[in-house]
């Protein structure tokens, strides 16, 4: 087990890049895509950085205070399976915003679209390095917002309306579903640690 500065980067600068783009004026469409393109790389960089870390066979582990009352931790856990959906949606990422700075039309508010993709690019990020169940499940939550976001970003269509919904529903009962089962393994384990989660696998089969 590791521990990593890099890591907390990886969720902090696709939401901080999303707030940027809100934030700038319409006009600045190509740089929109810049800063959506260039932290999608930034993060794919941090992960080809930790590669050969986690190739070896180590966790990379960030750990920081979140809710103390409850004795959960804001935790970011890097392992070979993290790594590879963390590439994954850092590189595709890059190419969304490459794509989309060419097929969205100049009258779109594109810088919009931006921000929501970027947000939905740290809430996925935020599952596959949750180090809680708390913590995934929150992330989940999230990506249910801004998939809403996304796919109703040409709000004046009545398909991108209904589209929208329909995943809403989809995705947040799925998180109520979730929440359900992260409640019962804590109860079974006494934790919502993953770590301590994957060390339980014959308590939770044997828990009846």
């Amino acid at each position: 087990m590791t521990n990593d500065v890099f890591l907390p980067l990886v969720i902090v600068l696709p939401f901080a890049g999303s707030l940027l783009a809100l934030l700038l004026p319409t006009r600045f469409r190509t740089a929109g895509s810049w800063l959506t393109g260039g932290i999608a790389l930034l993060v794919l960089l941090i992960a080809l950085m930790l590669r050969d870390t986690v190739a070896d066979g180590h966790v990379v582990r960030s750990e920081f205070s979140w809710i103390p009352q409850l004795g959960i931790d804001f935790v970011l856990r890097l392992d070979g399976f993290a790594w590879i959906f963390v590439a994954l949606i850092a590189g595709i990422g890059c190419l969304v915003a490459l794509y989309a700075h060419y097929y969205v039309s100049p009258a779109d508010p594109v810088l919009r679209f931006f921000s929501f993709l970027l947000a939905f690019m740290g809430a996925m990020l935020g599952i596959v390095l949750s180090g809680n169940l708390v913590q995934l499940v929150f992330f989940w939550e999230l990506t249910s917002l801004f998939s809403f976001l996304l796919i109703g970003y040409w709000y004046h269509t009545p398909s991108a309306r209904d589209g929208a919904r329909e995943a809403l529903t989809v995705t947040a009962s799925g998180g109520f579903c979730l929440l359900a089962g992260v409640i019962l393994l804590g109860h079974i384990t006494g934790s919502y640690d993953l770590d301590v989660l994957l060390a339980s696998g014959d308590l939770v089969r044997s828990h009846e």
